[in-house]
């Protein structure tokens, strides 16, 4: 038998593999056929961006966990380009039937009724304002939002309704709709938090291969400053060995471009993303890779990873408790305070429900609901 197709590089991809999803019935395993004898080691074929529409059926996702500070979520895509090889979001594409690994940056589904379906919900009489966080599973601000504006036009319906809303993205395409954040922050019901997961551009470059670089993300972070909008900045994930040296001058950094809180999560590694992430290692880090899932593994009593509430966010142990202590004294020292509170502080008071009329109405019907609204 041949031997297993050495792991191949696609240039601007985080995935090195397109591995099957756990769902999937027929197993699948790659090897060297010797059609590929052409092909120089460590090149991967292209894989063009595919965004399909999809009509949903909801769109706000609600969730009862305490280590998270929010309940209510919004996310206008499945799948990201950003490609961020360590993202938590990349199993639920095998609900797809697709795989979380390369398919996951490429096959991409856009919610384009979500600002219709969001008008619905807040318009419901049973309603009752939480703020919002967009962008938690896939970022709301990836390639494909520059000409789809699906999160744009989320924002103008939670504009218009006065809704609070936390924004959470490493994309610097969030600039584009200041003019619209920048007045619901002045009335405490905008905020945003800016993932920096290191400084390092080479690292960045695969690690997130479609992101924002660092440097932008941090200009990122002065621009939504100077607009009045308040920013926090998620040291996310924090990999041992990889990005965990650089806590503190992330964090620095970001105090310096007008960051006013700070909050972190160690590595998280849940279904595909566990082979996934260790193919990456294997790929850009062959020499500290064991040393990486060494250190992983201590932090997760002994396995890749550990789901239960309280342990999934910063791990336990020796070493997890070494970088508790390294993150909070640095934002304690430099005046930082914590991404839950500022979260915890937008102003639900001023919510105001939203007019729906059928699109089957149309002009004539808005007229005619905005007159019943009167009475």
């Amino acid at each position: 038998m041949l031997p297993p197709r050495p792991l191949a590089v696609s240039k601007g991809r985080g995935a090195v593999s397109n591995m099957q999803g756990r769902y999937e019935v027929n197993g699948r395993e790659g090897f060297d056929d010797g059609w590929d004898a052409g092909i120089e080691p460590g090149d991967a074929p292209r894989f063009k961006t595919q965004v399909t529409d999809e009509v949903a059926k909801s769109i706000l996702s609600r969730n009862a966990s305490p280590d998270i500070p929010f309940k209510v979520s919004l996310n206008p895509y499945r799948g990201c380009e950003h490609g961020c090889i360590y993202c938590f979001a990349r199993p639920t594409h095998s609900y797809l039937g697709l795989s979380p690994g390369l398919d996951f940056e490429t096959r991409l589904f856009a919610k384009v009724n979500a600002a219709e379906l969001l008008r619905r919900e807040l318009a419901h009489p049973g309603y009752k304002p939480e703020h919002i966080a967009i962008g938690v599973n896939t970022d709301a601000y990836q390639p494909c939002e520059r000409e789809m504006r699906l999160t744009r036009q989320v924002l103008e319906v939670l504009s218009e309704c006065q809704h609070p809303v936390g924004m959470i993205t490493k994309s610097s395409l969030i600039e584009r709709d200041i003019d619209l954040l920048a007045p619901m922050a002045a009335k405490g019901q905008a905020c945003a938090a800016i993932t920096i997961t290191t400084l390092d551009s080479e690292i960045s470059r695969t690690l997130e291969p479609r992101a924002a670089a660092p440097a932008r993300r941090l200009r990122t972070i002065r621009t939504l400053t100077e607009a009045g909008i308040p920013v926090s900045v998620s040291v996310a994930p924090i990999i041992p060995f990889v990005t965990e040296p650089e806590i503190e001058r992330i964090l620095e950094a970001a105090r310096d471009a007008g960051a006013v809180s700070a909050h972190y999560v160690v590595l998280r590694l849940p279904f595909e993303v566990n082979p996934l992430f260790q193919q990456w290692l294997e790929a850009h880090f062959p020499e500290r890779a064991q040393r990486v899932m060494n250190r992983v593994r201590e932090m997760r009593g002994g396995k890749d990873y550990d789901s239960d509430w309280g342990k999934r966010m910063q791990g336990e142990g020796v070493w997890a408790d070494l970088i508790r202590q390294r993150f909070t004294k640095t934002v304690e020292r430099l005046g930082l305070g914590k991404l839950g509170s500022r979260f915890e502080r937008l102003d639900t008071s001023q919510f105001r429900r939203p007019l729906v009329v059928p699109a089957a109405t149309g002009k004539a019907g808005a007229k005619g609901a905005a007159q019943l609204d009167l009475f």
